[in-house]
């Protein structure tokens, strides 16, 4: 290491000693996106002035990826390891913090107890949890255990050891290492690393950018959002080290706008590393040049697609472009130019530092090492986990998360987002890794895996993610445009009871024509719409030929019935339903609405009824009242033409 290096590492040190080795109380508030859902930002504000009170430092942190124990607490006492506790409400804060800090809190604090995150006498190990068991946290060792914000506790724990020992290095012998690591892109995509880094590096030009992709946008994925809030210097570190590696002088960090904390953050994070010269000119003083900044991205889901988020760093709309030429060629501002996903720069540091070798302790062959997965949807403990490639999903899925709630068994699995496709519980065995999901007609994506029960629809599943890449169609390609809007007529049709035997031969020319779209986009967007008819088929021919559907969420094929006219529970509901459609039944004598419940005895009190021309299926009313209202099959007459 050099010299430069050293004295910033040992000023780091002495800095996060306190936190690093506390001599009194620390206690450890996620403070991320998810956790503010849950009103940690509140916990925090009712904790500060408690902690003070009993000599203890409040400090912030990223993730631990335990979504669904949020707010989660951890509490590290000299000498006696480190607690994780959760949920901590902020009404709960101050009989919390006397339990874990007293005498006994194993006992007093077992109500919020998890685990033990550092050895804790009489307190079982986190490491014991089926969520943390199998993980193997790699990029995510800091997170939840730093401050995000505080760069000395960053550096104190290893951060920009390895951009000290790249600036030392060849280009090409970091392009070589990274290839031999076997590092595919994180987004999805899965190409060498090292291998578009050499195209980059080998491109001529006066200027080279670099580009981070931090838009996601896929429904249930949130790897990139929890990277940038908990770790944002391992990112900057792993784009500075790509920027040596292929000539490049700048970088741009694209972050969709709905991440206002990864964004400040990240911000947050650029500034104090240009303070320690980590950016700007001649780092660790080799004469490297290397900066970035913030592109905020406008919402736009294409711009996921490389060309499309380039033309939105440029200032323009984001469209995809038409390739070639490709970025290596000509891309932001018409100069030679890499885009890779933020978990893949993120991984870079740990190569340098430990080598390929060691990258593939973990992993498999197509993919070595290990990948973040956020998990959502039916299940019990959703979240966010670092496993190694070619774990199977089931043990991601019903082990780690637990499976659906409420004794419900799986149904399916939507892998990488809208354009991935659909999966049936039946595919839960499947490694995770790329071949065996390509195989089956899908994507593995960037992470995000969406378990769903057999509660849910496929068809209605199916309408909403051809729904979703409908709208986010930039619209230059009418067979993109058209083709998509042409899926969600007949898949809106087929939920409004009016589905044809011919539909699956449209879906088919549909799903053929939108492979001639100008990007991937277009060409992925059927992949939900194939998913539904090759896994699904059963349920999709029941919509069409009985007009039913098992699930009854169709629109078109299911009708809210009361039972109790007289329920104060209904009563209430009455004052959310948006179409006012839950209404008094007319008097005797007058027309009720067929098949509605009978009348209840009299009461003094108006009965209710639900309005089956103003109910638009929202199921607000069942929600709010379960006991008083039903769903029930809409009997639609089965026409034939002789």
């Amino acid at each position: 290491m050099s010299n430069a290096y050293d004295e910033l590492r040992e000023a780091a040190e002495l800095a996060a000693a306190p936190r690093r080795a506390p001599e009194r109380p620390l206690v450890r508030v996620d403070l991320s996106t998810s956790s503010i859902a849950a009103e940690a930002d509140r916990l925090w504000e009712a904790l500060t002035p408690l902690a003070a009170a009993r000599d203890a430092d409040l400090v912030r942190v990223g993730t631990l990826g335990l979504s669904w124990l949020e707010p989660v607490v951890e509490v590290e006492r000299p000498g006696s390891g480190a607690v994780v506790y959760g949920p901590v409400r902020p009404e709960e804060a101050a009989a919390f913090l006397e339990a874990a800090l007293g005498e006994n809190p194993a006992e007093d604090a077992a109500a919020w107890l998890i685990g033990a995150r550092l050895p804790s006498p009489g307190v079982a190990p986190l490491a014991d949890h089926p969520f943390w068991a199998p993980q193997q946290r790699r990029l995510m060792r800091l997170m939840g255990v730093i401050d995000p914000e505080s760069i000395d506790e960053a550096i104190a724990e290893g951060a920009y050891e390895a951009l000290d020992r790249a600036v030392e290095m060849e280009p090409m012998a970091i392009c070589d290492l990274v290839l031999a690591a076997g590092v595919g892109g994180r987004g999805g995509g899965g190409f060498p690393a090292g291998q578009k880094w050499k195209f980059l590096l080998g491109a001529p030009g006066p200027s080279k950018y670099l580009v981070c992709n931090a838009d996601e946008g896929d429904p249930g994925a949130f790897v990139n959002r929890v990277l940038m809030e908990s770790d944002p210097h391992l990112v900057i570190e792993g784009m500075a080290i790509a920027g040596k590696a292929t000539g490049s002088d700048y970088g741009f960090i694209y972050i969709r706008d709905e991440y206002p904390l990864s964004i400040a953050r990240m911000q947050l994070a650029l500034e104090q590393a240009r303070e320690r010269g980590l950016l700007g000119k001649d780092i660790f003083g080799s004469g490297f040049d290397f900066d970035l900044e913030i592109t905020r991205g406008a919402g736009s889901y294409v711009c996921g697609e490389e060309t499309g988020l380039i033309a939105s760093v440029e200032g323009i709309r984001g469209m995809p472009k038409i390739r070639p030429p490709f970025p290596a060629q000509r891309g932001v501002f018409d100069q030679p130019s890499n885009v890779n996903n933020t978990e893949t720069y993120a991984n870079v540091p740990l190569i340098v530092n430990r080598g390929a070798n060691w990258y593939r302790e973990y992993g498999t062959e197509s993919d070595p090492g290990t990948k973040m997965f956020s998990i959502s949807g039916a299940l019990e403990r959703p979240g966010i986990l670092e496993v190694p490639f070619g774990m199977g999903m089931d043990e991601l899925l019903l082990g780690c998360g637990g499976g659906p709630p409420d004794g419900y068994a799986p149904k399916g699995i939507q892998p990488g987002g809208p354009l991935g496709g659909l999966l049936p519980a039946s595919d839960l065995g499947l490694k995770l890794e790329r071949p065996p999901f390509t195989e089956r007609g899908v994507l593995l994506g960037s992470g995000g895996l969406i378990l769903f029960d057999e509660r849910a629809s496929a068809v209605d599943l199916t309408k909403y993610f051809s729904e979703f890449c409908e709208d986010e169609s930039c619209g230059r390609c009418t067979t993109c445009h058209g083709g998509s809007q042409r899926l969600v007529e007949v898949l809106e049709r087929i939920l409004h009871g009016d589905g044809r035997e011919e539909d699956l031969e449209r879906i088919g020319a549909i799903d053929k024509t939108l492979q001639n779209a100008n990007c991937l986009h277009g060409q992925f967007t059927p992949y939900a719409v194939r998913g539904l008819v090759n896994y699904f088929r059963d349920e999709l021919d029941v919509h069409i030929e009985s007009k039913r559907d098992p699930a009854q969420v169709a629109p078109g094929l299911i009708r809210y019935l009361v039972s109790d006219p007289q329920s104060a529970a209904l009563r209430e509901a009455q004052a959310f339903c948006p179409t006012a459609a839950i209404v008094e039944r007319p008097a005797a004598g007058e027309p009720a609405e067929d098949g509605d419940a009978e009348a209840a005895a009299p009461t003094g009190m108006p009965d209710l009824m639900i309005d089956d021309a103003r109910c638009i299926r929202c199921d607000v009313c069942r929600e709010l009242a379960p006991e008083a209202v039903r769903v029930e099959d809409r009997v639609i007459e089965l026409l034939s033409v002789v």
